[in-house]
C-alpha cells in the first residue's frame, strides 16, 4: 500500500510498434486505474534485449512507447512511468531471485520454449531467466496486483511462488501479488487470422493495425480483413472475422457487439468494414495528434523520465534494502 491506495504493476516492451489490440485490450484501461491504485508502469526494455536490438533503434521505441504512455491519457504526475533500465534495482533484485528459483522451474515456462524455437541461433541464459527479471520487477514495488494476459499468467505463478518461498525463509518480506481482474479490455484478433491475436511482431502487417498507421492505411486493412462467405452480419464463433470486426467496431464506439449487429441488419460486410476503419480512425487520431504534440516537447519528456525514473528508485530501493539485509549483505555506508 502506497498512501492508502493498493499498488499496480505492469510494463511493455520497447520492441515492435504497439497494435490497435495493445490499445483496446490494456492501455486505454490502464488509464482509469491511477483513480483506484498507485499506479507503476514500465517501459521493460532490459526485456526487450534477450532477443539483439539496434541499439538506435532500441532507445528511439523506448522513447516513443514512454511517450505513447502518456498520450494515451496516463499522466505522470498520478503515474510512475519510466525505463526499467534506468531503475538499477530492477538487476539488483533479479540477481538476487535467481538465487532463489530453480531451473525445474524455468524449463517449464513455456515462453522460453517458443521464443528459443523462433530464435535459434541465440538461446541466451538472458532468456531463460527472463521471468526473474520480471519477478522483480513485481515483487520491488510490493505490488498489489498485475494485470496479465493469459500467456502471462505462467510468469505471475512463478512470481507468486518465488515470493512466497522467500517469505517463508525470512518473513513477510514480500507482497504476494494477484492476477488484476477488473474490466476486461476487448481482445482483439488479427485481421487476417482471427485465430490470433492482433500482434505487433505478426509478420503478415495486414494482421494488425498499428496505433500510428495513417487513416489510409487502416481503410486499406479493414477493407481487406478476412471474413467469410456466408454474408450476414452476427456475432458468434461460427464467423470469427466478421465477429473480430464487431469486437473492434464497438470497443472504438462504446457500443455492444448486440448493438453493433442490430445497426448493421440488413447490411452487408461491404458496408461494415468502411465503418470499421472510420471507427478506428476517429479512435485514434487524438492519439496520434497528442503523441506528435508531445514527441515536438523535448525538455517536458526528459523531465518525466527523470523524476520518475527518481521515484521508481526511492520506492524500489527500500523493498530492495530490506532483502539485502535478510539474505545477509553488508550494511551500505551512507
Amino acid at each position: 500500500m502506497i498512501d492508502g491506495k493498493k499498488v499496480l504493476f505492469s510494463g511493455m516492451q520497447a520492441t515492435g510498434n504497439l497494435t490497435l489490440g495493445n490499445y483496446l485490450g490494456a492501455l486505454k484501461n490502464w488509464v482509469t486505474l491511477s483513480e483506484e491504485y498507485e499506479c507503476f508502469y514500465s517501459v521493460v526494455d532490459m526485456h526487450s534485449i534477450t532477443i539483439r536490438q539496434d541499439p538506435a533503434e532500441l532507445r528511439r521505441r523506448a522513447r516513443n512507447l514512454l511517450i505513447l504512455y502518456m498520450a494515451a491519457g496516463l499522466d505522470p504526475t498520478k503515474n510512475c512511468i519510466y525505463y526499467q533500465s534506468h531503475v538499477s534495482t530492477h538487476a539488483e533484485l533479479a540477481w538476487i531471485l535467481k538465487c532463489f528459483t530453480y531451473m525445474g522451474e524455468l524449463n517449464r515456462m513455456t515462453q522460453f520454449k517458443d521464443k528459443s524455437a523462433k530464435h535459434a541461433d541465440n538461446i541466451n541464459a538472458g532468456l531463460f531467466t527472463y521471468p526473474v527479471l520480471m519477478a522483480a520487477d513485481i515483487l520491488l514495488y510490493q505490488a498489489d496486483v498485475v494485470p496479465v494476459g493469459i500467456d502471462q499468467m505462467q510468469h505471475l505463478e512463478l512470481t507468486r511462488n518465488i515470493a512466497e518461498r522467500f517469505n517463508n525463509l525470512y518473513g513477510d518480506v514480500f507482497t504476494v501479488p494477484e492476477a488484476y481482474i477488473g474490466k476486461v479490455g476487448a481482445k482483439i484478433m488479427s485481421l487476417q487470422d482471427p485465430s490470433k491475436k492482433m500482434s505487433k511482431s505478426d509478420e503478415n502487417p495486414n494482421g494488425s493495425i498499428y496505433l500510428m498507421d495513417d487513416p489510409d492505411t487502416i481503410m486499406r486493412k479493414c477493407k481487406r480483413a478476412v471474413t467469410d462467405s456466408e454474408g450476414v452480419i452476427a456475432y458468434r464463433d461460427e464467423q470469427p472475422g466478421l465477429k473480430n470486426l464487431i469486437d473492434i467496431y464497438s470497443a472504438c464506439t462504446g457500443k455492444t457487439p448486440q448493438e453493433t449487429v442490430a445497426e448493421f441488419e440488413g447490411k452487408g460486410y461491404g458496408e461494415l468494414k468502411p465503418a470499421v476503419g472510420e471507427a478506428v480512425i476517429s479512435i485514434l487520431k487524438p492519439l496520434q495528434d497528442e503523441v506528435a504534440r508531445l514527441t515536438k516537447e523535448k525538455a517536458y519528456i526528459d523531465s518525466v523520465i527523470k523524476a520518475n525514473a527518481e521515484k521508481a528508485y526511492y520506492v524500489s530501493s527500500k523493498t530492495l534494502r530490506k532483502v539485502q539485509k535478510k539474505v545477509g549483505f553488508p550494511e551500505r555506508i551512507r
